[in-house]
């Protein structure tokens, strides 16, 4: 998805950068090429990680608990953020390296091995989906096909355009909300605040069940105003049904220099959740922590969970077995 200019410039729509890219250059993501006026994705079907996963570690505890999905990636991101946990992939630079790396796959191969593993979705993650778009579409439709769901896990910045072209392949994502401030996240993602909140919104507006996950970074994003900041944008914005994991920091990349998140921050992001009005509040990347699913009525433990793994079900039909709640998710 892109459109021509004056030189044989052309602007790439597929994420809200919108990069105007001169011949022989490639986009922020490095992996869309202007070969002589035509964009090319460099990466189509070059499958760098590929893994059977529980649909749990996403993180997606409101969709098919229980099931496993087959995660796919290739190697770039439209983001620079300095604590990338997969940067080895994620910040790859195929032009500067002069390869592709991965393995070669036709998209039908890789709904083949989803459905062989026994898997229920396929999940385009470990890097941002938004880079390989059209090898995620051509999978996506196949997949649709095949009985399979589909699984963005993405930082939130694909355009309302690209949205609406894979939307109606597209059945769950679970998207970064990073920070909450301009500031942070020009600084640490190179990305803008405003255009990631617009652009949850538009997977709300389309019907795509998601959930929301926040890294909180000592010193970075974690004061209350962020953290208030962002509970009350997926309350009033998105409603509060929308889970939202709120994940423990470890230091990596270029953020080696912090602290590991202490428990107690992640406990107190919990609490302004629920006052909030949010039904939906976890902890992530921390043993003992809040990961089960609590029946906002009765305070009955609907789904209880350990790790990745969704162990028992004290509900039926997407409802609370104590007291009839609805549950909002989706269950089958």
């Amino acid at each position: 998805m892109y459109q021509k200019h004056g030189d044989r410039k052309v602007r790439c729509s597929l994420c809200r950068h919108y990069c105007l890219i001169a011949p022989g250059a490639t986009g922020r993501c490095r992996v869309r090429k202007n070969v002589d006026g035509t964009l090319y994705s460099l990466v189509y079907g070059h499958v760098v990680a590929e893994h059977v996963d529980p649909v749990e570690k996403k993180p997606l505890y409101h969709f098919l608990p229980g099931s496993l999905s087959y995660s796919i990636a290739t190697v770039g991101c439209n983001f620079r953020c300095l604590n990338c946990q997969n940067y080895e992939i994620a910040q790859y630079d195929v032009v500067g390296s002069g390869r592709i790396p991965g393995e070669l796959l036709e998209p039908e191969e890789i709904v083949r091995r989803a459905v062989q593993s026994g898997c229920r979705s396929i999940s385009y993650t470990y890097t941002e989906p938004t880079i390989f778009f059209e090898y995620a579409l051509d999978v996506a439709r196949l997949a649709c096909q095949a009985g399979l769901k589909n699984i963005f896990v993405s930082n939130g910045y694909i355009t309302s355009e690209a949205l609406d072209v894979i939307a109606p392949f597209l059945h769950a994502a679970n998207i970064d909300l990073k920070g909450f401030s301009e500031d942070f996240y020009q600084r640490v993602t190179g990305a803008h605040l405003k255009e990631v909140l617009e652009c949850i919104s538009d997977y709300r507006r389309r019907g795509i069940w998601i959930e929301i996950t926040t890294l909180l970074i000592p010193g970075e994003n974690d004061d209350r105003e962020q953290v208030e900041g962002i509970a009350r944008f997926i309350a009033d914005k998105l409603g509060s049904d929308v889970p939202w994991h709120i994940s423990r920091f470890f230091p990596q990349y270029k953020m080696t220099d912090h602290q590991a998140t202490p428990p107690a921050l992640l406990s107190d992001a919990v609490d302004i959740g629920l006052k909030a009005g949010l039904r939906y509040v976890y902890e992530g990347n921390i043993q003992g922590g809040r990961e089960d699913t609590v029946c906002q009525s009765c305070g009955s433990h609907v789904l209880c969970r350990r790790g990745f793994q969704t162990l028992t079900y004290g509900f039926e039909e997407g409802r609370c077995r104590a007291c009839a709640t609805e549950i909002a998710g989706i269950w089958q």
